[in-house]
């Protein structure tokens, strides 16, 4: 079963000891041990979105720098 911080709490709780969650999260990084939960949650993406080459179809090149000084 997979166990974080919370449920060990809770185990911890049911048999007499008192300790914070913050202390379990610390033990259970010097010990290498992570919930599958929190594996499991976080899944990166290969390309962002937005961020992919568009084609110039019109081949039309805009020059915002003129209609500006026209004052348009």
């Amino acid at each position: 079963m997979a166990y974080g911080t919370r449920k060990v709490k809770t185990k911890l709780q049911e048999q007499g000891f008192i300790v914070s969650r913050c202390r379990i999260g610390r033990i259970m990084r010097e010990q290498g041990l992570v919930s599958i939960y929190t594996i499991a949650q976080f899944k990166p993406h290969k390309i962002a979105c937005n961020e992919t080459e568009t084609t110039n179809v019109s081949d039309r090149e805009f020059d915002q720098a003129e209609a500006k000084r026209n004052g348009m």
